[in-house]
């Protein structure tokens, strides 16, 4: 995929009407924001624009709505979005109808709407064209800034870039200015940590990482199935029987690439998942290799954690993706607190895919020690598969 697309510097938005995807899927209680973090992030991009004479018309999902659904209504982000701005921001009744039309047109320079949320409209999931084009008739303009929503091909993501002249926002310009550079120009010794619990999860990750680095570490649940495919005992912890053949093929593959391949040597075992997940635990740390039988591994051990940073600080470029264990335990956040706290430490570019792993460097308080943290998790993942992602795919190329 080509990285170097159009931003909103690269065009002229003067006197423009400018329809911005932003990532407004903010988290609800009772129906208020609990974290208003995404609106937060989404301002720059507002502000320029609004700075530059255009007109914004912001849209976003919100949740999974089957349909229009009173309690996933985008109007407590336009009051927020009101607040953070110091000015109005109108919003529409509807997504591409007869409201938001007549509000749209009625804009001048350096006003903002938000249009309701665009999962109420049918068709914007499947990337109905008549949708795209309903959209696209309110603005003279594209700007993609939804890197979470990137990888998905909507009519509010991709299909209306088949109407009008496509650029990202600033959010968009950094993940693929970072995260596109880290992986198709790194500075090396190049480093990559993934951790999770599924090897499934990562399957194409992994093996499009082998490509592409110096050293792959493997931490979490999904390290057990490397550890069973050499044979190690693991007891009762995560095991994906069917993807053994699979990480045999992947050890092979780093072996046969010169790529240094490291697997826990040490893991912090229990005899029962915690229950509730942050109550205390019985745990106590084992050689990887033999595991006892109705114990499971739930953290990297001592040594692991030692060796991981060892790796991180003869980096240059260090791209994380996936907790070394049950971060959210006290008790198990050792390993992915070592690996966050080694990226914190590092002098290198660090990235940190989304996901747990970015709400585990926000909650240890390493976030302004990370180079970039990445605003989408399955966007970022994608990314990391080398896939083509359908809301960057279709901006136009600079």
């Amino acid at each position: 995929m080509n990285y170097n697309k159009k931003s909103v510097e690269d065009v002229n938005v003067q006197g423009k009407k400018v329809l911005l995807r932003c990532d407004f899927n903010v988290p609800l209680k009772a129906g208020a924001i609990t974290s208003d973090k995404r609106i937060v992030a989404a301002l720059p991009t507002i502000q320029y624009l609004l700075e530059h004479g255009a007109a914004v018309i912001a849209c976003s999902h919100l949740g999974k709505p089957k349909g229009e659904d009173p309690a996933l209504s985008l109007g407590v982000v336009a009051k927020r979005l009101s607040e953070l701005l110091g000015k109005e921001v109108v919003m529409s009744k509807d997504v591409a109808g007869p409201d938001a039309k007549a509000k749209a047109a009625a804009l001048k320079p350096g006003d903002i709407m938000l249009l309701e949320n665009t999962r109420f409209a049918k068709g914007e999931t499947k990337n109905d064209p008549e949708l795209s084009k309903d959209l696209a008739s309110m603005a003279d303009l594209f700007c993609n800034d939804a890197f979470g929503s990137a990888h998905r091909a909507h009519s509010s993501t991709a299909g209306v870039a088949s109407h009008l002249p496509a650029c990202c926002g600033f959010l968009i310009q950094k993940e693929i200015g970072v995260m596109g550079k880290a992986l198709s120009d790194p500075a090396r010794p190049f480093v990559a940590i993934l951790g999770g619990a599924k090897v499934s999860d990562k399957l194409n990750v992994i093996n499009n990482l082998l490509d592409k680095v110096d050293t792959l570490i493997i931490g979490g649940g999904m390290a057990y199935t490397f550890l069973a495919a050499k044979g190690f005992q693991v007891g009762a912890s995560l095991l994906d029987s069917e993807k053994l053949d699979y990480c045999k093929d992947m050890m092979k593959k780093a072996e046969e690439k010169g790529v240094s391949l490291l697997l826990p040597t040490d893991t912090v075992v229990a005899s029962a998942f915690p229950n509730p997940i942050d109550g205390p635990v019985d745990a106590k740390t084992v050689d990887a290799a033999q595991i006892p039988a109705g114990m499971m591994g739930l953290d990297i051990g001592e040594k692991t954690r030692a060796c991981f940073a060892e790796a991180v600080s003869g980096a240059k470029t260090v791209v994380w993706n996936g907790p070394m264990g049950v971060f959210e335990n006290p008790t198990l956040a050792k390993g992915t607190i070592a690996v966050a706290q080694a990226l914190a430490d590092s002098a290198a570019t660090t990235i940190v895919g989304g996901g747990d792993s970015a709400a585990a460097c926000e909650q240890l308080g390493f976030a302004k020690q990370i180079t970039h943290i990445s605003t989408g998790g399955g966007a970022s993942l994608e990314f990391l598969e080398g896939l083509e992602l359908p809301g960057i795919a279709c901006l136009e190329d600079k």
